[in-house]
């Protein structure tokens, strides 16, 4: 069986300060917010790519669910991957809005094979990866069982 990735949802406080971070700091393109500032949807996401979203709650969504201690914690990371360059930009843009590297530059084992990853956090302590394949045969399918 195979899948793509659809959605990844997480959880906020603040859906401005969210939303800078993923479309102005990451430079990801947003999706329904005006849609939900007008009160139409109930919350906005941020595009990664043709097939997968980031689904940014408010406050309202997930309090409603479960206590924050305990909705909370069950995202360990995602991970972003880029080319070379982006991810060079990706730091200094990180460097100058005084958001730390947590981790890495490191290698690390990923969907590609292994990759060069840098993680940090988003205004709601969220880690992300993002990583850049040096191999040519990146963009090559994953065999598992090889």
């Amino acid at each position: 069986m195979n899948f793509k990735m659809d959605h990844i949802v997480i959880n906020t406080a603040d859906i401005a300060r969210s939303l800078h971070f993923y479309t102005d700091i990451l430079g990801l393109a947003g999706e329904r917010v005006a849609e939900f500032d007008n009160h139409q949807v109930p919350f906005p996401s941020v595009r990664i790519t043709q097939d997968t979203i980031v689904d940014i709650f408010p406050k309202r969504l997930w309090e409603k669910t479960s206590p924050e201690q305990v909705c909370r914690p069950n995202l360990n990371h995602f991970c972003l991957s880029t080319s070379e360059s982006n991810w060079q930009a990706l730091q200094e843009k990180l460097k100058e809005n005084n958001i730390p590297i947590d981790d890495g530059p490191v290698k690390r084992w990923g969907a590609h094979g292994t990759g060069v990853s840098i993680y940090f956090r988003d205004p709601d302590e969220n880690v992300i990866e993002v990583r850049y394949y040096e191999s040519e045969e990146a963009d090559r399918p994953c065999m598992l069982n090889s």
